[in-house]
């Protein structure tokens, strides 16, 4: 009985291997990446992490307490955007579950149309996850005029629940704060968008 030497695997085949194994990971670490944005902004919304707000269609099944929260607006621009930026109230005083709106208001000081979008938090960031905002200027691209004036309203309240948790429970004082950019967005892009949304609204109307 012979024995059979078994066979070391070829040079070529070895390097093939270690290579779609290097390719394997770059491409994996490429998708995490990619992935990352997506996933730590839903986290954020989920968890109010960072001070991010959570978007609510409505306050529906929500009631207000006795328990009064002052809520301050700050407002801040890029520096490469020429524009000015400020909220109509520094501040208001309102219960929690009660719904409120206040306006921030944007002029374009330059001779040209410009595209811009907003990021926001609010501080404590504890308070993040229960500051829901319903209606806001921060959900799209805000498009405004040369020598242009736009009022954009911000319809938001502040969860009672905050009141019942030992992290927030002596929050009294919450500032919702925005920043604008100068988006990347086509121009002709939000123009189209506006003007869909301008006659869904007379459609809606007129009925």
């Amino acid at each position: 009985m012979s024995d059979v030497t078994p066979q070391e695997p070829s040079p070529n085949r070895e390097n093939l291997r270690v290579v779609g194994i290097c390719l394997g990971i770059v491409l994996g670490m490429g998708g995490l990446a990619y992935a990352s944005v997506p996933l730590y902004d839903l986290f954020c919304r989920i968890t109010g992490y960072g001070g991010t707000t959570q978007r609510v269609e409505n306050a529906y099944g929500v009631e207000a307490i006795d328990r009064v929260v002052n809520v301050r607006f700050d407002s801040n621009t890029a520096a490469d955007l020429n524009w000015e930026f400020a909220p109509e109230k520094r501040e208001v005083s309102i219960r929690m579950g009660e719904q409120a709106m206040i306006k921030y208001i944007a002029k374009n000081l330059s001779d040209k149309p410009i595209v811009g979008m907003a990021s926001f938090n609010v501080t404590p960031q504890s308070a993040g996850v229960y500051f829901n905002k319903m209606e806001c200027f921060c959900f799209t691209d805000t498009y405004i005029e040369p020598g242009g004036t736009l009022e954009m309203p911000v319809v938001f309240y502040v969860d009672p629940e905050m009141a019942g948790t030992r992290e927030t429970m002596n929050i009294n004082t919450i500032t919702l704060s925005y920043t604008f950019f100068e988006s990347d967005t086509p121009l002709e892009e939000v123009v189209a968008e506006n003007k869909a949304e301008a006659e869904s609204s007379q459609a809606e109307g007129k009925l």
